[in-house]
């Protein structure tokens, strides 16, 4: 098996390839989903809304935190989940800047002057 090697790359695709990644599992869109409607909430409480495991909900869990998409904060004995909004709106200023890049160039498949 290959060794990634992400060296090769920017700082900003790396960026967008581990966002991209931490997005690409349903499990993690519906926890964010869930974390936007309510605003916060204990692990617990996303095993009943999304009906997974309560170790699967903290391994997606784990993996948003490492992104910086959500933080966390101990309440207790539970961890009390939210949206990081300053990472939020970095990660999308990224994103959208990526995504609006075809805005600039013209379709060279096009034939021109048809």
């Amino acid at each position: 098996m290959g060794i990634s090697k992400t060296e090769k790359f920017t700082d900003r695709q790396n960026r967008i390839a581990a966002l991209a990644k931490g997005l690409g599992h349903p499990a993690r869109v519906a926890i964010l989903d869930h974390l936007f409607k309510i605003q916060g909430c204990v692990c617990g409480d996303l095993v009943q809304e999304i009906g997974l495991a309560q170790p699967t909900i903290s391994q997606h869990l784990k993996e948003l935190k490492k992104l910086g998409l959500i933080q966390g904060a101990v309440d207790g004995a539970s961890v009390c989940y939210c949206i990081d909004p300053e990472n939020w709106a970095e990660m999308k200023g990224v994103i959208l800047q990526f995504l609006n890049s075809d805005l600039t160039i013209q379709n060279p498949c096009e034939p021109q002057g048809s």
